[in-house]
């Protein structure tokens, strides 16, 4: 008992530290990123100027006489879209690899990443290469949505659906989405076909405190609402028949974690494109420090979605002197080696794929 008792409290305090450890590192990152850009920022400035809005005259303000504008108009948007949509991604791949029992799963599985793609590619190459962003994020939503809804749809039989069915499913959509993309890219035009292009790459460049007021309530919205089905995923990974016997709707568990997956990547991907690995790779290291309790694998995974994308934007920002690299490409360059590096290492300490 002398051994048992310590060794529980520190397996239940160690969540609570990794999540307030995150929180201080999201805080930590925010405001380095918004010290970045052509106008010199400190952080004390930055801070300054964040309590100066909100009524309270602590700290300096920027010294540049465009310092604070730049913050409230150009960065701190982005910082704020970075932050939502990596939350977005990183709680819809923890959902996603619940629902499936598979820390393999990503939100592209659904289709609703190409689906928004083609969306998106639909508008830029029909209204021309300066078509509203507006309308780029709005057909992206609602084409993402679609495009899950109809994978669900195609892999439902008899009332139930199979993880693998749905999967399968998923990856013909996807497979016939990127058709599509190829054939918009194929009769646009040469300023439409670069737009297209630039937009699966994935950047926060265009963030505008609009986008962040559409984004933010459903990334809100769809954390709170993972968190509610948490209980019932972890019931869900003992085995959909134990799962069922202790009072689980598997099929409900199912469709609610799809639209909430669904409405989170589709708002994330409408305003910055397509980013891959965050909802990949975030949720798989959440869970290797945190374990599998979704009640914190949840927030832990959104946590840590909004600190890698920020994370890849100040890269993204400073790597190239004058340039403004795409986020997909980075996450993609980095989150597929180190995610391989993942699987060698749980492959080892399991003594094989199991």
């Amino acid at each position: 008992m002398t051994t048992v008792v310590p060794e529980r409290g520190a397996r239940l305090r160690r969540p609570a530290i990794v999540l307030a450890a995150l929180t201080v590192a999201l805080i930590v990152v925010a405001v380095i990123a918004a010290c970045l850009g052509q106008i010199p920022t400190t952080p004390a400035e930055v801070l300054g100027s964040v309590l100066h809005r909100i009524g309270i005259d602590l700290g300096p303000m920027p010294s540049h006489p465009a310092g604070d504008v730049t913050l409230w108009e150009v960065r701190f948007p982005r910082v704020a879209l970075g932050i939502v949509v990596g939350a977005g991604l990183g709680c819809s791949g923890a959902l996603l690899q619940g629902v499936f029992a598979n820390p393999l799963a990503e939100p592209g599985v659904v289709g609703v990443s190409a689906g928004a793609a083609v969306g998106a590619s639909a508008v830029i190459v029909i209204g021309g290469a300066f078509v509203a962003s507006w309308s780029v994020a709005a057909a992206a939503f609602v084409a993402g949505l679609f495009t899950t809804a109809l994978v669900y749809l195609l892999a439902r039989s008899e009332g139930r659906t199979e993880v693998v069915t749905l999967v399968l499913t998923g990856i013909a959509i996807n497979a016939f989405a990127g058709g599509l993309i190829a054939l918009f890219v194929f009769v646009a035009e040469p300023a439409a076909r670069d737009q297209v292009v630039f937009w699966q790459l994935g950047s926060l460049n265009g963030a505008t405190w609009q986008a962040v007021a559409v984004v933010a309530p459903m990334a809100i919205l769809g954390v709170v609402a993972a968190q509610a089905i948490a209980p019932r995923l972890d019931l869900l990974a003992l085995g959909e028949g134990p799962a069922r016997h202790l009072g689980v709707d598997v099929e409900r568990l199912r469709q609610v974690a799809i639209v909430i997956v669904a409405v989170l990547t589709a708002a994330s991907v409408a305003f910055t494109g397509i980013i891959l690995f965050v909802g990949l790779v975030v949720p798989h290291v959440m869970r290797m420090l945190i374990g599998p309790a979704h009640r914190t694998l949840i927030p832990a995974s959104a946590l840590g979605g909004a600190i890698v994308l920020l994370l890849a934007d100040v890269c993204a920002r400073t790597l190239v002197p004058n340039a403004d690299l795409p986020l997909g490409m980075l996450t993609s360059l980095i989150g597929g080696p180190f995610f391989f590096w993942l699987l060698r290492r749980t492959r080892a300490s399991q003594g094989g794929w199991g």
